[in-house]
């Protein structure tokens, strides 16, 4: 059945390009002679028709020969243009704000912008401004029931008018409110009969839709000139589909035409003068003064547009964040506010995710210099941050050089393309063929690499897009995969892609190594890359799943914010619980100081296990983790580890156990550091030691051992040092317990030698049973560790070691047992001690790796009372390594060997220096 719905032209008073609309069948009809009284725009007083006609059909309903009519601008001169113009000056006496929807959300946000722009001690001032919050989203909704011919949207369109009208009544009052409330019943009048015709039609065309839209924006700068002026500052609201004009360029976008535009600006400007002007964003007209918008983030563009055209002094982009990050703060907390921004910086952050402006809004100011300063509204103290023209040689007094890489960005549920083949390399129009194919797909290709062989065409695309991408190059490239000319065409999906932002960058040289190695230092594999020649960013492509960790770790490397590193203790016994002490007690001074943060996210005992997601509370972790969970392994090292948030893992294994030992291949095969001063996986079976030290040297993953020998003596490192810089090792001769040190330091005068080690015993120097100290067991494992680090090839089982435990005693049943039954062996040790010093000597226990005879030791010596070894006190350690460069006199290591102390000291010191290693400034 055919129907048909007329318009009154009255009905649609407020739209300034659809003057007047009739729905009905395609009878002529001459538009009414007083169309010009209607129209909104002062300066159109005479409109033309052009006719948009449609056909649809929908269920049982049939509409034939629709036809809308909508006014168009006539090109007529007007009474008002023959006045003189008044001039629009132009230039720094202009500064250009914009207000975001969240700026302008409800009653008091408006206000807070009223005063904003009230305090503003420009002397001319232009405000864009947004919708209402959300209110550009039920504008579309409306559209979208109308569409859908959903009878809701009348009630939805109350809910517009309700939200607006509860304003208006809280902010203004009198006159100013009454026009406010006049001005917007007859647009939700004209509104209604717009949206039932596009019920009738059941489609909205892009005009119509932009028509509907753009009442937000109408809305929100006709309120805010009320309450401005209410405020006592005379201004004018612009309705800025009568000056900006657009044309639409493809890919959903337009192009602002500048010289049109200027000329109406001036126009405009010369009917409505004024030092304060409020501008609504987001709207505008095409050449045919058709009402569209400027599409995504158009109210940002609107501003950069008017700065331009008025050769503002600067463009202040207000919203609710304190300016652009180094990072997503979300993801990376310690992200820090960028001062300042160049136009190309700001470009490719933007490009890349981060939350800036769309790269088109730069364009307007850059051709003048224009600065874009991005501000909080609702923390007007920051200083935000400014984009504008980058001065790489000029800094101000006391202003460092700006870092080389300014931020970092992301973009994830990103998929990789990877068309390859033998048959692509030197073919003309393989490249062509790929992107033509996803360009008719209406694909959007993030990022491609391609390596200089032209095997293969690597390429990044949103993972929604990625089904119809494939198949369309399957389909494409059929023949050429039949024959063999093209390998494969892959799809790795679950990516992300990160991209390090920076123009000082270019020609820098290290900046991509420094980006690499702190994500492989992270453990984090990179499976695409890309850079441009102007060097302005790096992209890598990788895991979905790392996307985070590897921001954390390139945003740490680069000074931007701190390394982090997760802990996990495994053994808080004396040394371990030592050791969380002393991270008590200094983590806060490495934090400000140092840029270290570290952050125990686990602690493991025999029994029980103590986790946090953050960082466990160490003011009281004994009694944290003595109600803490059932101790479990594989647990507890798969939570520190696979903590997204911080890049970087240690396990620092204060154990004896060898089957910790046993993990340490697996955990840094997982890319998990390991530093401890468990010497069962140095000194244990050779294979198994050769095997570790293998992956270590091919991994970015770092093993650390220093307090395995000396405690908190720099012995190993001291070793590498030689070995590194060329020197050849001789021999290493030392005493290396600091048990056995003291006993014989002691072992002097008429004191008996079971006197010295209960003393020892009762002082704490002994493990709870001598025997293990007296065995020299531990020297013995000390010796195969540094003869390995000299590349000896040694077993524990090749090491003579003299034990000092006699050998009746070995098999005693406790050390109580042992205690009791030592002083009737004391008559040898006495003798010993005594031919020594009738021959001028001391008794020492030492352990001796002779690497020129490749062979070690563990045995009791006699020294002269002028050899340094003779002159220890205490439970001091000694090591004296003789070299080709230190042949004539040894090189000297000694000090404090045993003691929780200084032996978490060590553990501590080896924890600092993977920090270094992994960025830390130094």
């Amino acid at each position: 059945m055919a129907f048909s719905s007329s318009i009154s032209p009255c009905k649609l008073s407020s739209n300034p390009l659809l003057g007047a609309a009739n729905v009905r069948p395609k009878a002529k009809k001459t538009p009414p002679a007083d169309m010009h009284k209607i129209c909104p725009f002062s300066a159109l007083p005479r409109s033309a028709f052009s006719k948009l006609e449609f056909n649809t059909h929908g269920g049982r309903r049939e509409l034939s020969s629709f036809s809308v009519y909508s006014a168009i601008i006539s090109p007529e001169r007007t009474a008002e243009e023959t006045i003189e113009k008044i001039q629009l000056p132009k230039g720094d006496s202009w500064g250009v704000h914009k207000f975001g929807g969240t700026c302008v959300g409800n009653s008091d946000r408006i206000r807070n912008v009223a005063n904003v722009i009230v305090k503003d001690q420009s002397e001319r001032k232009l405000v864009v401004v947004s919708a209402m919050s959300k209110v550009t989203d039920m504008m579309y909704d409306l559209i979208h029931k109308a569409e859908s011919r959903d009878d809701s949207y009348i009630t939805a369109l109350d809910a517009v008018l309700e939200k607006h009208k509860l304003t208006a009544v809280d902010l203004l009052d009198g006159d100013e409110l009454a026009s406010f409330l006049s001005k917007l019943q007859g647009d939700i009048k004209n509104l209604k009969a717009m949206l039932r015709a596009i019920y009738i039609a059941g489609h909205a065309t892009e005009s119509f839709s932009a028509f509907v839209v753009g009442h937000g924006e109408l809305w929100s700068a006709h309120l805010l000139s009320c309450v401005v002026r209410m405020n006592g500052v005379d201004c004018k609201w612009m309705d800025t589909r009568e000056v900006l004009i657009v044309n639409p360029s493809g890919s959903n976008q337009v192009d602002p035409d500048y010289l049109e535009s200027q000329e109406r600006l001036e126009k405009w400007y010369s009917r409505n003068p004024s030092k304060t002007i409020i501008a609504t964003g987001f709207i505008a007209s095409t050449a045919q003064n058709i009402p569209t918008t400027l599409k995504r983030d158009g109210s940002d563009f609107s501003a950069a547009i008017m700065g331009a055209l008025f050769k503002a002094r600067q463009v202040t982009i207000w919203t609710d964040v304190d300016g652009v990050y180094s990072a997503d703060p979300r993801k990376v907390n310690e992200a820090v506010i960028l001062k300042k921004l160049s136009y190309q910086e700001a470009w490719e952050m933007s490009y890349f995710g981060a939350n800036v402006l769309h790269p088109r809004t730069i364009v307007p100011v850059m051709q003048y210099d224009i600065p874009i300063v991005i501000k909080n509204i609702f923390n007007l103290s920051a200083p935000g941050t400014m984009i504008c023209r980058s001065n790489e040689t000029e800094f101000e007094d006391g202003e460092k050089p700006e870092a080389l890489v300014k931020g970092f960005a992301t973009i994830d549920n990103v998929a990789l393309v990877n068309v390859e083949g033998t048959g692509m390399v030197g073919v003309p129009g393989t490249a062509s063929a790929i992107f033509n194919a996803v360009k008719d797909v209406g694909a959007n290709v993030i990022m491609i690499s391609q390596a200089s062989s032209e095997h293969s065409v690597c390429f990044a695309v949103p993972e929604k897009e990625i089904k119809a991408v494939a198949e369309v190059l399957e389909s494409r490239f059929k023949q050429a995969l039949g024959v063999g000319r093209i390998s494969q065409i892959s799809v790795i999906p679950n990516c992300s892609i990160l991209a390090a932002v920076g123009q000082r960058m270019a020609s820098t040289p290290g900046v991509s190594a420094t980006l690499f190695s702190a994500l492989a230092k992270a453990n984090i594999n990179i499976r695409a890359i890309a850079q441009g020649c102007s060097e302005y960013n790096i992209t890598v492509v990788i895991k979905k799943e790392d996307c985070v960790k590897a921001l954390h770790a390139v945003h740490s490397r680069f000074y931007l914010s701190r390394t982090s590193i997760a802990v996990g203790i495994i053994g808080p016994g004396l040394i371990g619980g030592t050791l969380l002490n002393q991270f008590k007690d200094q983590t806060a001074v490495l934090k400000e100081k140092f840029n270290i943060d570290l952050r125990v996210l686990g602690i493991i005992g025999l029994n029980t296990m103590l986790l946090s997601e953050t960082d466990i509370d160490l003011s009281s972790w004994t009694g944290l983790l003595k109600e803490g969970e059932k101790a479990d392994l594989e647990k507890f090292v798969q939570h520190v580890s696979e903590n997204h948030f911080i890049p970087n893992t240690v396990l620092v294994d204060c154990t004896a156990d060898a089957y910790i030992a046993s993990h340490y291949y697996e955990w840094l095969h997982r890319g998990i550091h390991v530093i401890t001063p468990n010497k069962k996986a140095n000194s244990g079976p050779l294979d198994q030691y050769l095997k570790l030290r293998d992956l270590q040297r091919q991994s970015y993953t770092h093993y650390f051992y220093e307090a395995t020998v000396g405690a908190g003596l720099p012995i190993i490192s001291t070793l590498r040092g030689l070995l590194e810089t060329g020197d050849k090792i001789l021999k290493i001769e030392g005493i290396f317990s600091g048990t056995l040190s003291y006993i014989f330091t002691n072992f002097i005068g008429e004191r008996a030698f079971s006197e010295v080690v209960k003393e020892a015993k009762d002082a704490g120097f002994t493990e709870p049973d001598p025997r293990d100290d007296l065995s020299g067991t531990d020297v013995g494992r000390k010796v195969v560790i540094l003869a390995r680090e000299c590349g000896l090839k040694l077993e524990l089982s090749d090491l003579p070691v003299q034990s000092l435990v006699p050998e009746k005693l070995q098999a005693s049943a406790s050390a109580e047992d042992f205690m009791q039954q030592l002083p009737t062996f004391d008559q040898d040790m006495t003798k010993q001690r005594i031919e020594a010093e009738d021959a001028g000597e001391v008794l020492r226990y030492v352990g001796i790796v002779d690497v020129a005879n490749q062979r070690g030791s563990v045995e009791l010596q006699r020294y002269k009372k002028d050899h340094p070894f003779a002159q220890l006190s205490g439970s001091d350690n000694i090591i004296a390594f003789t070299t080709e460069r230190y042949s004539k006199q040894p090189l000297i290591v000694r000090g404090p060997g045993a003691g929780a102390e200084v032996t978490a000291g060590g553990v501590f010191n080896d924890i600092l220096r993977l920090a270094s290693y992994l960025g830390a400034p130094s």
